[in-house]
């Protein structure tokens, strides 16, 4: 029995949805998906269900790619509720989503509670001499302003930092309130939890983007013996505080190797 974990499929293009019609079945093992399934609501309730169908359970959490409104007239309002329908697609197919308990996979020592996580981004990723009203000019300065900015619509927030707010704000609490004292944790996250473990230096203005500073110790509260995020597509192992950061993307088909199948990019994150 494992604990399986990736994430940034990008089911939109042709190369990523024949991958994921080849992955084999796993019926004892679970898998994360860590967000950025697809954009498409169809698409999306379709791969929750051929994924329940090969493991025996399912988490998801969104990424920002989920949430991007692509056809304003026909589709949801607003971002939230894009998610809302994703959520219920997710459902539908028994996928585990962060509006729903956490599960707990059973491990020596105790068992280990999954917490996926709907975060954001708030431009705190920032270098510091850039402030947040400069944060657009100085990312145009290497054409480094993120697709975000025009397909995500945070209504009823006036702006992208106020809803990360309460996201955050709502993820706390639900972690403080349902993960039992001294438990341990897995935090699954689309946004890796902390600046320092954000690597992409082809696009290095594209930070602001990738998270925020509230969630930087989230790993020490709530006692995560792993964090598994997505989003970079810089697939690496990193150690803060004895804690094991996972970036698990795997990326839109040029970034990956297509004759090693989907299979071979699942991350194993069985908490040990």
């Amino acid at each position: 029995m494992r604990l399986w974990a990736i994430s940034d499929l990008h089911l939109a293009g042709e190369a990523n949805r024949a991958a994921l019609r080849g992955l084999p079945a796993r019926p004892d093992d679970w898998l994360i998906l860590a967000g950025d399934v697809c954009e498409s609501v169809p698409l999306f309730a379709e791969a929750m269900d051929w994924l329940a169908g090969r493991f025996a359970r399912v988490l998801w959490t969104p990424g920002n790619h989920e949430l991007w409104l692509t056809d304003r007239a026909a589709g949801p309002a607003s971002s939230m509720a894009k998610y809302q329908a994703m959520v219920a697609a997710a459902r539908a197919a028994g996928v585990s989503t962060p509006e729903d308990p956490y599960p707990s996979w059973p491990a020596a020592g105790g068992a280990v509670v999954v917490a996926p996580l709907f975060t954001s981004f708030d431009y705190s990723f920032r270098p510091p001499g850039v402030a947040r009203a400069d944060v657009l000019r100085w990312a145009a300065e290497t054409r480094c302003v993120s697709a975000d900015e025009r397909r995500l619509h945070p209504a009823p927030f006036a702006r992208m930092d106020e809803w990360c707010a309460a996201l955050c704000d709502a993820a706390e609490a639900r972690l403080a309130r349902d993960v039992p004292p001294g438990a341990r944790t897995v935090l699954v996250s689309h946004y890796p939890l902390r600046q320092d473990l954000v690597h992409i230096p082809r696009i290095p203005r594209f930070t602001p983007w990738c998270g925020t500073h509230r969630t930087a110790d989230w790993h020490i509260r709530f006692r995560a013996v792993a964090a598994v995020s997505g989003h970079l597509h810089v697939r690496r192992t990193d150690w803060r505080d004895g804690t094991r950061f996972e970036e698990v993307s795997l990326g839109y088909a040029r970034q990956w190797n297509q004759t090693r199948g989907l299979a071979a990019y699942l991350r194993d994150v069985t908490p040990r």
